[in-house]
């Protein structure tokens, strides 16, 4: 089978990037979408290829979703022998359970249609739940950009820095930057009052006297990120940068940014970034990531080292 690339209008940056690492070139295809709004992918000649459809699922999330069960769809129907949906940000993994009677289960319902639209497996980056393995009909590598933020951030950071998880979502996460930086970690306590506010009072570690490093899987609005950082600051700590695999950064999230009293935000390109004018907003590639994990996988080889740990 040959190895062809597919990319959606999400972020052809990334698929672009990906493709040149791995030799190749980004499969022709285009995206007309009609007066009432519906889209129409199309793609070029994939008979027994060995598909890899890049497209992440930020903002407008539903639509890049919507365009995403199209695209595999076509390449199925181009007759691609192998089709691997790369969605290196998953949407509506934070919808992983119902919160009260009469909600979705929304990670469920993309997972589902991933499978019916043609996908036979699935490659993320740090997705918010572990727990969409299970809910995926499709084998799932769960790749993690945590070595590449932390190589990042370790030339800045200062001895006795505390890694701090901004909730009990992120502990496991932060573990493995504690384990990459060898540094100690804080976990604060965070209530969502809404999907924009969050109250955080709480923290389980010494961070007196200590920068810290808050780590999360994303940035949306910052607004968890503020409650963590403020609570840092009451419990006498300063909050010296902020990492995180995914920037969304909407609702307000860069002014949020601009206002922490941090050094750096860092972040990767797992979503097109840019659209946020903070001059202390640094984003790190996942292509190289991205391209090492395409080629074990066409050639049947381990990932070893680059999933996420369970």
């Amino acid at each position: 089978m040959s190895l062809r690339i597919a990319a959606g209008s999400a972020h052809p940056g990334l698929a672009g990037a990906v493709a040149k690492l791995l030799g190749t070139e980004p499969v022709p295809g285009e995206l007309a979408r009609f007066p009432d709004g519906e889209l129409r992918p199309a793609v070029g000649h994939l008979r027994g290829g060995d598909v890899y459809v890049i497209q992440p699922t930020g903002p407008p999330v539903s639509d890049h979703f919507l365009e995403l069960f199209l695209l595999l769809d076509a390449c199925r129907r181009a007759g691609a022998q192998r089709i691997t949906a790369v969605v290196p940000y998953f949407g509506y993994a934070r919808q992983d359970r119902r919160s009260q009677p009469g909600e979705p289960v929304g990670a469920r319902v993309v997972a589902d249609a991933l499978a019916a639209s043609g996908a036979q497996r699935l490659v993320v980056i740090d997705p918010h739940t572990v727990a969409l393995e299970a809910m995926c009909g499709m084998p799932v590598e769960m790749l993690t950009a945590v070595p590449v933020l932390a190589q990042a951030l370790a030339p800045d950071v200062p001895g006795g820095a505390v890694i701090v998880a901004p909730d009990l979502g992120a502990v496991k996460l932060a573990e493995r930057y504690a384990s990459v930086l060898q540094r100690p970690v804080a976990v604060v306590r965070k209530t969502r009052i809404t999907g924009a506010i969050v109250r955080a009072e709480e923290i389980a570690g010494d961070v007196a006297g200590r920068p810290a490093v808050i780590v999360d899987d994303m940035i949306s609005t910052g607004a968890t990120i503020e409650a963590a950082a403020q609570v840092v600051r009451a419990h006498g700590g300063t909050c010296h940068t902020v990492a995180a695999t995914h920037g969304l950064l909407v609702g307000g999230a860069g002014q949020r940014l601009r206002q922490l009293p941090t050094s750096r935000v860092v972040t990767t390109d797992s979503l097109p970034q840019g659209h946020t004018s903070s001059p202390a907003l640094h984003a790190e590639s996942v292509a190289p990531l991205l391209a090492d994990a395409i080629s074990r996988l066409h050639h049947d080889q381990p990932l070893a080292g680059l999933r996420a740990p369970a």
